[in-house]
């Protein structure tokens, strides 16, 4: 057995450290402009405050100073005691308020600014302090004062109360005035800056992925690239290799990945992810199946030695039946070999290999079918010359009289238990006396024969209850003893010919020359290798010149459209005056076979149907290739039917994909992306250039591997047009 398989599956420990840094990196950043940001808005907020408590204390002085005035009037017209008091207490009132919105300026506090409420802070800058400072100096005599005049009850003359109050309003209003704006531009510079930072975090955010992008795609691509590397190999090896060989996990289910030929050796489709027992279930018996599974479980127990349950396997040249309502029933011989496969040093999985031995057992059948044959027919050669030809005669006789009673007792019809069980003993009567005779002939052939069918008799006869069917393989047997016998009597003639006075040899028949021949064709098969000259007319589409893929590409659409009964004209300008990238050529050469194909079979009408419509009966067209510096473009454009985007939803209906509920809730980017769908077309009928949903789904693919874009243009009854973006590297 081979030695176990050991993959290499560590990974670097340091494959994604600069993933990390990276990132950690751009977290502290972000967090940094981002706590930036909070502590500036917070800070906006807290000028919008103060800037809130000046503009009120702007407004509440004058409002405070025209009130004392107004009492004063009041108290001279002598106005009666309630509305003086009113009037009185709406100047304490409002003295309140504005003792409260200097005390919140001077040592910070909560604002209510509509029905919101903000929470001040005391003004740092020393302007800002400075306002604050001097309202305040300015507003407590002023308070003391407008107190003092409520609670006197005297009348001042205009001249008093302009040096008590009106003085110190001004200056308090203007206080308030440049506090308001020392507020307000320092809002305006903070508000600057937090926009300036948003716009640099944005911005640095923006480069700072496309870098990391750009890197990390690299390094992806890379990756990639020896994926798909070690995939296309595996992928060879499991095309390539004659066996069949997949891997086993401890749950018995196959493997993703398995060879192309186990499918033919199995005789199954569909094996990746089936499970084990579930493919050989109904092909091998119900014990052979249950050993099966005990020796796997086995292998995956380190404490038992590889090479002693090797010696146990139950699928060694095992037989397989495979059913099939198109092949009918088939058999095969298959050899399975069972290696571990391990990870570090724990077992990981079994990786099988199975061979289709069936041509060398039915060889080796054959071999011993013919030998048995000669040993056959020497032992009856010897019986034949040491035994009276009356003898022989009469034996050959009596056997074919016994398998003609036998056979006339199976011919006679019986359904009941008696009648059927009078057939089994006359058969066995009769098995039993041509035993007798072949036994006393020493004819062993013979002997072992009737003997197998004795056995199968006497099941029969502690069987039971019989049924007519209990019968049938009792014909096998005799025609068995039948072609016995015929041999007897064809060596008896040959011999009797060979014992002419003229001669006293023996010709036996030997086919062993024959086998031979059998043997060492099986072994040595001959090889044909076959050269096809194609001539010297072929176009390289991916190296020849432009006008030799114009001209391609014009044969192909006319092509096409002769198959479908349309006429078409393809005008292409571009192609003698830009370059295909060498990376791109085969991809671009298939898309545009696609689209050519898609535009002629689903785009351009029949001419029948362009006359109707008003078109010319010949479709147009266009092919367009531009390459610029990132990108190579491909447009192509017909003047056809355009893309029905009803039809598409009543062909995903009728095919059972959706249900209408589901299919009107498709928009028209949904429905095209079922149309780029593989095995979705929306042709009635297949024919050797369309309806079986492939060539959108290519197009789509090629996109999709380069990394390109795809825009799809159409209106309905006039035309499509396709754009194809594929990076140029």
């Amino acid at each position: 057995m081979d030695a176990p398989l050991r993959p290499n599956l560590e990974i670097p420990k340091n494959r994604y450290t600069s993933i990390i840094v990276s990132v950690v990196i751009f977290l502290l950043l972000t967090s940094g402009v981002l706590a930036t940001s909070i502590y500036n808005s917070l800070k906006i907020r807290d000028l919008r405050a103060g800037t809130t408590l000046s503009a009120n204390l702007r407004s509440d002085v004058p409002r405070l100073t025209q009130e004392v005035y107004l009492l004063n009037i009041m108290r001279e017209q002598q106005q009666s005691i309630p509305a003086l008091e009113l009037q009185a207490e709406k100047i304490t009132e409002l003295t309140e308020d504005i003792d409260k919105e200097v005390t919140t300026l001077n040592e910070g506090g909560k604002v209510t600014i509509r029905s919101d409420e903000d929470v001040y802070e005391p003004a740092t800058q020393p302007d800002q302090v400075e306002y604050v400072q001097s309202t305040l100096n300015l507003w407590t005599p002023y308070k003391n004062a407008a107190l003092n005049f409520v609670s006197s009850e005297s009348i001042l003359d205009v001249s008093t109360l302009e040096n008590s109050f009106g003085e110190a309003t001004q200056s308090i209003y203007d206080n308030a005035t440049g506090l308001t704006n020392s507020l307000g531009d320092e809002n305006g510079r903070r508000a600057g800056f937090l926009r300036n930072l948003q716009i640099f975090g944005i911005s640095f955010a923006i480069l700072y992925f496309i870098v990391f992008v750009l890197y990390f795609v690299r390094r992806l691509k890379s990756s990639d690239e020896e994926l798909i590397t070690a995939r296309r190999e595996t992928r060879e090896i499991m095309e390539t290799v004659s066996t069949g060989l997949f891997l086993l996990d401890k749950d018995l289910n196959i493997g993703q990945q398995h060879s192309r030929a186990l499918t033919n050796i199995m005789g199954t489709n569909n094996l990746a992810g089936e499970n084990f027992t579930n493919v050989l279930r109904g092909r091998i018996s119900d014990k052979d199946l249950n050993t099966t599974r005990q020796f796997i479980e086995q292998l995956y127990n380190p404490r038992v030695k590889e090479k002693l349950v090797d010696s146990l396997n139950p699928l060694h040249k095992v037989m397989l039946h495979n059913t099939s309502s198109e092949q009918g029933s088939d058999s095969r011989f298959l050899d399975f070999k069972f290696s571990r496969v391990y990870e570090n040093k724990d077992i990981a999985r079994i990786l099988v290999n199975v061979n289709d031995v069936s041509d060398a057992v039915y060889l080796e059948q054959r071999l011993e079918k013919e030998r048995t044959q000669n040993d056959m027919q020497i032992e009856m050669l010897t019986t034949i010359l040491n035994v009276n030809p009356k003898i022989i005669n009469e034996f050959i006789s009596n056997t074919k009289n016994h398998i003609d009673k036998m056979n006339n007792v199976l011919k006679n019809p019986g359904s009941s238990q008696f009648e059927l069980e009078g057939k089994l003993n006359a058969i066995y009567r009769e098995m039993h006396s041509l035993k007798g005779e072949a036994s006393a002939l020493k004819l062993h052939s013979f002997t072992k024969i009737a003997s197998d069918a004795e056995d199968k008799l006497n099941a029969l006869q502690n069987q039971g209850k019989l049924s007519g069917n209990d019968f049938l393989p009792l014909a096998v047997h005799l025609d068995d003893l039948l072609s016995l016998s015929n041999t007897i009597e064809t060596l008896g003639v040959r011999i009797s010919r060979a014992t002419a006075p003229s001669s006293t040899s023996i010709a036996v028949d030997n086919n062993a020359p024959e086998v031979m021949g059998n043997i060492n064709q099986a072994i040595d098969p001959s090889m044909n290798d076959v050269s096809v000259d194609l001539g010297d007319d072929i176009i390289d589409l991916n190296g020849g010149t432009d006008d030799n893929l114009l001209t391609y590409y014009q044969d192909f659409a006319q092509d096409i459209a002769s198959r479908q009964g349309k006429r078409v004209q393809l005008n292409n300008g571009s192609l003698s005056q830009v370059t295909i990238p060498e990376r791109l050529k085969t991809a671009v050469k298939e898309i545009s076979i696609q689209l050519l194909r898609n535009a002629v079979v689903h785009g351009i009408e029949t001419p029948t149907i362009r006359q109707v419509a008003g078109k010319p009966v010949i479709g147009i067209i266009e092919l367009e290739m531009q390459r610029t510096d990132q990108n190579f473009i491909i447009t192509l454009q017909d003047d056809g039917q355009g893309i029905d985007y009803d039809g598409i939803r009543d062909k995903l209906i009728s095919e059972g994909r959706f249900s209408v509920d589901e299919a009107d809730k498709l928009d028209r980017r949904e429905l095209l992306n079922q149309l780029f769908s593989s095995g979705f077309s929306t042709k009635n009928s297949t024919d050797e250039d369309g309806g079986r949903g492939v060539g959108l789904d290519i197009i789509k693919a090629q996109v999709q591997e380069h990394g390109g874009k795809l825009n799809v243009n159409s209106e309905l009854g006039k035309m499509t047009r396709f754009v194809i973006t594929l990076p140029n590297v």
